[in-house]
């Protein structure tokens, strides 16, 4: 019986299935957590969305950015890019089924040893305050004005936290920190910018694990999101996005000793 932790699938399905048979997976006997952005991107985001949806039952997720894409996509909003592989599961027979069941996924998850989350968290966060605010976020996704809440979702402020943020402005800061953020400012404040390796920041950034003062620290944090950090493993941040869609690898990491499984990976973006 293990806990396997596995970074950012982004439709590449059969990377995803063979990393499970070398770990040897067996639903009923393990538990996957999977750091959210399951589809798009790759060619197979339909089989991806449509295996987690049949083994919900031994599956922990989050939501990230690519996922609330496609929700948002699929109702009408946001635009649809050169590169998103979201065509197979808008216009499958089951694809409404799976996009309300996606749509009432968690943003966060935490338990006694370690929390998930698929971006990261802004400094001012506890780990309990981030779970508060992950449920102002599931809370108007699954209601019945997700329409509303995803029509207004795109875009990139506020870029601080202040406790009066009200309405669309605080959901969105709560998004953008929990499935795009990868660096902030040195005073807090995020950034969305920036994509590349750690050690390539401007000075005035920092990876927003290593923010001063950062309330979520001593809590194992889990998350994916930064393909180009690649697998960092330190007393609590495990970040596991390998770049599995760029060529890169899938990572699994078994929670309970912290011994990382690495599949090598074909590129599988479609479109150059």
């Amino acid at each position: 019986m293990a806990t396997y932790a596995i970074g950012d699938i982004q439709g590449c399905y059969d990377p995803f299935q063979q990393l499970l048979r070398e770990i040897d997976f067996q639903a009923g006997r393990d538990t996957l957590w999977l750091t959210g952005d399951l589809v798009n991107r790759g060619p197979e985001s339909l089989e991806v969305l449509r295996w987690v949806y049949r083994h919900q039952d031994c599956v922990e997720m989050v939501l990230g950015n690519h996922d609330l894409h496609l929700l948002a996509v699929a109702e009408g909003f946001g635009k649809s890019h050169a590169d998103d592989t979201l065509l197979d599961i808008l216009n499958a027979a089951d694809g409404k089924l799976l996009l309300d069941w996606l749509r009432c996924q968690p943003m966060m998850i935490a338990t006694e040893g370690a929390a998930m989350v698929h971006g990261g968290l802004l400094p001012e966060w506890s780990v309990a305050k981030a779970m508060r605010l992950a449920a102002e976020v599931e809370s108007a996704l699954s209601g019945p004005h997700h329409r509303q809440f995803l029509s207004r979702l795109y875009g990139n402020k506020p870029t601080r936290w202040s406790e009066d943020l009200r309405g669309m402005d605080r959901l969105r800061l709560i998004v953008n920190a929990m499935t795009r953020m990868r660096m902030v400012t040195r005073d807090g404040e995020i950034d969305l910018t920036f994509k590349g390796e750690r050690e390539d920041a401007p000075p005035n950034l920092v990876p927003w694990f290593d923010a001063p003062n950062r309330k979520s620290a001593g809590t194992p944090i889990v998350c994916g999101h930064w393909s180009a950090l690649g697998l960092m493993l330190t007393d609590d941040v495990w970040a596991i996005d390998t770049g599995c869609l760029w060529g890169g690898s899938l990572t699994a990491l078994r929670l309970e000793d912290l011994q990382a499984f690495s599949l090598p990976c074909r590129a599988n973006r479609t479109i150059a």
